[in-house]
């Protein structure tokens, strides 16, 4: 059986947050037509493969674990979506420690098979597929960027990175987990797992390998960290995940992996908001205004002693409907789950 319908029967989702059917956007870049012969700007006439690494999100910390357990099995899943999609180079995009701890131990799996490593130059946004590829075009082997050379900033989409990506050319671009997965789907040794990032008010800090289907109840259960006080959580994301309280707990993880449990009793939301706006602040690239300023205001009003929640509302919905990219989106969520449910003194 194809690869690409093996994942399709898998039901495999993107692991990086969008939770995109990874069976499609192989199809996606397979289909793509590139030209015949190099153009006159040499662009258009490859396909490309891409692996993320660059776990930018607080809390998140599944694809170093991966790294340290099975690089070789994310090679091969990188290898074998190149074959599939018919891609003529790969690239492993890895966060800057990530890279300088791993990049020898990659480089001796990778051999000269066609896979270049990537010291990525951006931070949080670079973990965004579009940044990602401006940042690989602005920084020629994996250095700093260049006098000139491109900004960290997202793109416009459309068109999407399997039409027009690295170099303009078809682009796939998956989670590492994903790939790791996809190479484990590939040998019929995946039974509909993913990885969780569990952390927090617990006894057992880590990451666990359990069903995808699983309720977040569950999945505390299993790795023996559903707490004896009440509590509430942060799902998905690190920063941008959404807050859940102990009655919404029934439905399966989605976003990046990550269970964040807070301790009701003991957790400050007003410190938690401004947590979260300072990463906002230090990650923001400062493309769009709705970022650039509600971000800033944000971190302004949850510094007050009175929080004035009808202001942060207002500037959330700003940030959810007209952000430029999901960073803003992202932090509409998790400021709006948290002051929808969780009181702020």
């Amino acid at each position: 059986m194809a690869i690409i319908e093996k994942l399709k029967q898998a039901d495999l989702k993107g692991r990086g947050g969008a939770g995109f059917p990874t069976w499609q956007k192989w199809q996606m870049v397979k289909d793509a037509v590139i030209a015949d012969e190099p153009r006159p700007d040499g662009r258009g006439d490859k396909k490309f493969v891409v692996c993320n690494v660059s776990e930018g999100e607080p809390a998140v910390f599944k694809d170093v674990w991966l790294l340290e357990k099975d690089a070789p099995a994310v090679i091969d899943g990188i290898l074998l979506a190149m074959e599939a999609v018919g891609a003529s180079k790969g690239y492993v995009y890895l966060r800057k420690d990530y890279f300088d701890k791993y990049k020898n131990k990659l480089n001796k799996i990778i051999g000269q098979k066609p896979i270049e490593l990537f010291r990525e130059p951006c931070g949080y946004l670079g973990g965004e597929e579009t940044t990602l590829l401006e940042s690989i075009e602005g920084s020629p082997n994996g250095e700093a960027r260049p006098e000139g050379g491109n900004r960290c900033e997202p793109r416009m989409k459309p068109p999407y990175p399997p039409q027009v990506g690295l170099y303009g050319c078809p682009t796939l671009i998956n989670n590492l987990e994903t790939l790791y997965y996809a190479s484990k789907i590939a040998k019929d040794e995946y039974k509909g797992q993913r990885l969780y990032c569990i952390s927090g008010d617990i006894k057992n800090k880590g990451v666990f390998e359990f069903r995808a289907d699983w309720p977040i109840e569950k999945v505390l259960q299993e790795s023996q960290n559903y707490p004896d006080d009440q509590f509430f959580v942060q799902a998905g994301g690190g920063a941008s995940g959404t807050i859940l309280l102990q009655n919404e707990l029934q439905a399966p993880l989605s976003g990046a992996g990550a269970i964040i449990v807070h301790d009701l009793a003991k957790t400050d939301a007003q410190d938690l908001m401004k947590q979260w706006a300072d990463f906002f602040i230090a990650e923001n690239c400062g493309k769009c205004v709705p970022c650039r300023e509600g971000v800033y205001r944000l971190r302004e009003i949850v510094s007050q002693p009175i929080v004035d929640i009808e202001q942060v509302n207002k500037i959330v919905a700003s940030l959810s409907e007209t952000s430029f990219c999901p960073f803003g989106k992202g932090v509409a969520n998790a400021f709006d789950s948290l002051v929808a449910k969780i009181r702020i003194d």
